[in-house]
């Protein structure tokens, strides 16, 4: 063997390892964010060019072999695909920690089998509590069942994160609110930067940075009371509590401070397309040379070593700020959460 063959497949070029891999199980979702969803929706791959439970395992299990310790299913809305069931029991089976991201619509349905299959740690996405703004949002009537399903998963003993995409003029203004919801609950709600993808009509103005988020903080809270958390390692948020509040609070800077040298994250769409960055157009097509009885795990290897240091590529702000460097990447639902 040479050297490149005696390699970690999963260390890139920047001496990063991937252990976290993210797998998408479906395009479709029961909501249409705006920030995630183009307004005319998205074109579909049909269901023959998804992978099946059998190929999500395959492909997860090469991953586990070379290193992955956590796998986490997105969408989409992962709890809508009708064999969810199988898939987890699968991918249970494996030497990974197991988790979901989810809009909470229909998790009541699933906490048994979730519990059932190890997976105790649930996102759930919710970007407002008010009830008409998360109508606006997401185009859909399901405040209530969502912030009584987080409620419920609390309630279960889950471990629940709530992510809140901030959008200036839409929901800065429920900043506070949102850390207040800590106060009785013990989750964490993550405020996210809003980034560029296909159709979201993204630009520099509507962005809450890191910055603006504390401004907010440091208003209405005296510095004694504002606690900064240790982060975990690789962890992709800045992490702080209010003293005496059972939950805490967390910012995800993608734009404004990445955290791209210590990112340990690759993304498996529903089609079975790597991409080795959120930001980045670029995919590699494990599904096909599955199917085809061939290994993957060359694939695997190039596309993990042809990760760019920063964003895809896009390493200023000027440069985010391109339409054509992100609108040739998918929307957010195509990508997988």
């Amino acid at each position: 063997m040479n050297r490149d063959q005696n390699k970690n497949i999963l260390q890139d070029s920047h001496g990063r390892d991937h252990a976290y891999l993210r797998i998408s199980l479906i395009e479709r979702c029961n909501l249409r964010c705006t920030y995630c969803m183009p307004e005319e929706g998205v074109k579909l791959s049909p269901k023959s060019h998804l992978m099946t439970y059998e190929e999500i395992y395959d492909i997860a299990k090469t991953f586990v072999d070379h290193g992955v310790t956590k796998i986490r299913l997105t969408g989409g809305e992962p709890l809508i695909r009708k064999d969810i069931p199988v898939i987890l029991e699968k991918l249970a089976t494996l030497p990974a920690e197991l988790s979901i991201t989810s809009n909470a619509v229909i998790i009541d349905k699933f906490t048994g089998v979730l519990k059932a299959n190890g997976v105790n740690k649930i996102n759930v996405s919710l970007d407002s509590l008010d009830e008409g703004k998360f109508k606006h949002i997401t185009r859909r009537h399901e405040f209530q069942k969502v912030y009584n399903n987080i409620l419920l998963l609390v309630k279960e003993g889950f471990t629940v994160k709530v992510n809140v995409v901030l959008m200036k003029g839409f929901n800065d203004d429920e900043i506070i609110d949102f850390i207040n919801f800590t106060k009785d609950l013990p989750i964490s709600v993550r405020f996210i930067e809003f980034m560029p993808f296909d159709g979201n009509k993204w630009d520099m103005s509507k962005m809450v940075s890191y910055a603006q988020v504390m401004n907010y903080v440091n208003a209405s809270f005296s510095e004694e009371n504002i606690i900064r958390l240790q982060d975990a390692p690789n962890d992709t948020s800045k992490n702080y509590k209010i003293k005496g509040y059972k939950g805490s609070f967390a910012i995800i800077s993608s734009v404004t401070n990445p955290f791209c040298d210590s990112c340990n994250r690759l993304r498996l769409t529903a089609n079975g397309q790597l991409k080795n960055c959120l930001f980045s157009a670029t995919e590699s097509d494990l599904l096909t040379t599955l199917r085809s009885g061939n290994p993957i795990e060359p694939i695997i290897q190039k596309a993990v070593q042809a990760k760019l240091k920063v964003r895809g590529g896009m390493d200023t702000l000027k440069k985010l700020q391109e339409p054509k460097l992100h609108s040739n990447n998918r929307s957010m639902t195509a990508i997988g959460g």
